[in-house]
């Protein structure tokens, strides 16, 4: 490549927002619309399964679900996204974007549909058949992060590339919105038409046989998103920026971009420099990359990992939360499609309140305050928040503060996606070289989920009560969740100061944040070079 940036990715940088953009941000996020439903809509049916499979004859309780099988069901998703964020990341910088992009979004179709058909007689075959297809589910969630985030960084310029990318990660709140609406309009209908006593007027009939059906379909309806772009994902062309920067094909990359943005770079195009000696390029494991990029590998990863142990542990459990403060009645006073429906709104208003629009206020400041001053607000009220939830945790579960915590704990969630929920995603996509730069998004995605792991699988005991008496059955005691939200509140204190190993991406081309245009004035000045026309 020249000294100066290829007149291709040049015009991508500084292209006016098109449809096309547009198209791209549908098409990218309809995938993340269906990762976050497939995702968080395992919430919505957990108690559902316990009363179905785990029903003791004689409890004044529900059945719930062992703590070793709810610990499955939710988490095993979770470790299959991580799996994939780091196979398919790497697979993105060896074959190409486009090349793995239908693989993803084919298997999450796949998967969400065997999810909802796991067989089996007993309620072991059952939670075991739903936790391996859930656990293919999420590898294939996890290989859409490093994907979607890199192609929409690579297409878009550099004005708004910010706000394009935040807007693919957005259509989550979406996805959270559509689970709980979905599940609310499912467990209304089954209601209305088979309807149940609660289960303290009568334990076995408060389960109705059909609401196996409730749960199966919650679960199924997750691959109609992703059916209906999967078509459109394999019309994408491949990404200027790896056919011309790793793929070393810049006729190719100028002709796909003349197409996409409907102008003519190729008669445009400076000329290219052809080395005469081959150039050595580092590789991820080398000194060279540890020292232009260890600790910007360092600062996105602590960041997103910190972020997802307080976000998850929080999403998944809030029924539980809930519950805690009397805003969900007590199981036992509810069937089983009644208790669906309670949860569902709940999700859906917290989705509805802070979630959806602390995602598109990123979108709309991300590239007029930048990526550091987003991501440190967000760490900072959750912190404030966090602890504000706390101190006072008795204040807050009094009858006549509960709608003052329901606020205050939507607070939380609004500055963790006008935060470092969103800002985590786009950055990663943005500060390292095209050869590595699915790759790194992928480790940093894949650290996000070691923290949301840590924090399903960890506040699932965590937030139990000190007194073992009180603790839900199965689990032994924990500390709490006072002192839950306290180690909460630490964690994202920690986040705001890892933060300041970020740097800041706003305004500046890709080639600029990723060294790529020292790399290439360095060649030019140091080797013999013979130059060609790109046509």
């Amino acid at each position: 490549m020249s000294g100066e940036n290829l007149k291709v990715l040049s015009a991508l940088d500084v292209a006016k927002t098109q449809w096309y953009h547009f198209t791209a941000i549908i098409i990218a996020g309809m995938g993340f619309f269906t990762d976050a439903y497939d995702l968080f809509c395992i919430s919505l049916v957990t108690k559902m399964l316990g009363r179905i499979y785990y029903h003791v004859d004689g409890s004044p309780k529900p059945g719930t679900l062992p703590p070793n099988v709810s610990a499955a069901v939710n988490g095993v998703a979770l470790c299959g996204t991580l799996a994939g964020q780091l196979f398919f990341g790497w697979l993105g910088d060896k074959l190409g974007r486009k090349r793995v992009y239908g693989v993803t979004l084919m298997l999450m179709c796949l998967c969400s549909i065997a999810s909802g058909l796991s067989f089996g007689r007993s309620a072991k075959s059952v939670m075991t058949t739903l936790c391996f297809f859930r656990f293919w589910l999420g590898f294939g969630i996890g290989g859409d992060y490093p994907l979607s985030a890199t192609i929409m960084s690579e297409y878009a310029n550099k004005k708004t590339r910010g706000a394009f990318i935040a807007a693919v990660f957005a259509m989550q709140g979406f996805g959270i919105l559509a689970g709980g609406i979905f599940g609310m309009i499912i467990s209304t209908a089954f209601e209305a038409k088979f309807k149940a006593p609660a289960y303290e007027v009568d334990p076995i009939g408060s389960t109705i046989p059909q609401a196996d059906y409730v749960w199966r379909i919650i679960l199924m309806v997750g691959a109609v998103p992703a059916l209906l772009t999967f078509y459109w994902r394999l019309k994408m062309p491949e990404t200027a920026r790896y056919t011309a920067l790793v793929a070393k094909n810049v006729k190719q990359a100028a002709s796909d971009m003349s197409k996409v943005l409907q102008m003519d770079i190729e008669a445009q195009q400076q000329s290219v420099v052809v080395q005469q000696r081959p150039k050595v390029e580092y590789g991820l494991f080398s000194k060279q990359f540890l020292q232009r990029h260890g600790l910007h590998l360092l600062g996105t990863t602590s960041t997103w990992f910190l972020l997802d142990i307080a976000f998850y542990s929080q999403n998944l459990f809030q029924k539980d939360i809930f519950s805690a403060i009397g805003w969900i009645p007590a199981a036992k006073t509810m069937n089983a499609i009644q208790e669906v429906f309670t949860i569902a709104r709940a999700q859906t208003l917290i989705a509805l309140c802070s979630t959806v629009p602390g995602y598109w206020v990123t979108v709309a400041l991300i590239d007029v305050i930048g990526r550091f001053a987003i991501q440190i607000i967000g760490f900072f009220f959750m912190t404030v928040f966090m602890f504000a939830l706390a101190f006072p945790y008795h204040h807050w579960t009094l009858p006549e503060n509960r709608i003052g915590f329901v606020a205050m704990y939507s607070l939380t969630f609004f500055f963790a996606n006008f935060g470092p929920n969103a800002t985590t995603f786009v950055v990663p996509a943005e500060i390292f070289p095209a050869r590595l730069r699915s790759t790194c998004h992928g480790i940093s995605a894949a650290s996000g989920k070691l923290g949301a792991i840590i924090g399903a699988f960890g506040f699932l005991y965590l937030a139990q009560n000190q007194d073992p008496k009180k603790a839900d059955a199965g689990y032994p005691a924990g500390i709490g969740v006072k002192n839950s939200l306290i180690v909460l509140g630490v964690v994202n204190l920690l986040g705001l100061l890892f933060t300041f190993l970020v740097p800041e991406s706003k305004g500046k081309s890709l080639e600029e944040m990723s060294g790529e245009n020292q790399d290439t004035n360095e060649e030019s000045g140091s080797s013999s070079n013979r130059t060609v026309p790109v046509a």
